[in-house]
């Protein structure tokens, strides 16, 4: 089952997560009701909510790119992955952010990592929660005073 799943989870991260992305990859390995949570934006409940998500994250961030940084650990239904991104925010205004907005086209980039665990059931995706580093985000941003 680890086999399995660690399977299901590299290719959620490829085509959900790389660029370019998979939107169809949505309905193909997450369940109906996915719950998907990380630290810089709003949870989301449902495959029409993270594709929502993804969509407007991704037309903020046209070039937004994630890559994982280690292998893959699973145990049972869960599976855990390192990973890296960014982007350069060249388009649309984008307010999904714990605190502050970024206006149309900023031109500013980010580059952060994190760690995201996965719960996969008979072979969908129920869960996605993960920990980033917002505060280097929310400073790439200048929406935090950086130290």
């Amino acid at each position: 089952m680890s086999a399995e799943n660690k399977k299901i989870v590299g290719r959620w991260f490829t085509e959900f997560w790389g660029n370019p992305w998979n939107p169809a990859v949505v309905d193909e390995l997450a369940a109906p009701d996915i719950r998907f949570e990380y630290s810089m934006h709003a949870p989301r409940r449902g495959r029409e909510d993270v594709k929502k998500f993804a969509t407007e994250f991704r037309a903020a961030f046209p070039d937004l790119n994630f890559w994982g940084t280690a292998d893959l650990i699973a145990d049972g239904e869960y599976v855990v992955g390192q990973w890296e991104g960014g982007g350069t925010h060249t388009g649309k205004a984008f307010s999904d952010l714990p605190i502050g907005s970024l206006p149309e086209g900023s031109g500013k980039k980010i580059r952060f990592t994190g760690t995201s665990v996965l719960r996969v059931k008979n072979g969908l995706i129920t869960e996605e929660l993960g920990i980033d580093d917002g505060v280097t985000v929310l400073k790439q941003l200048g929406l935090i005073p950086k130290a």
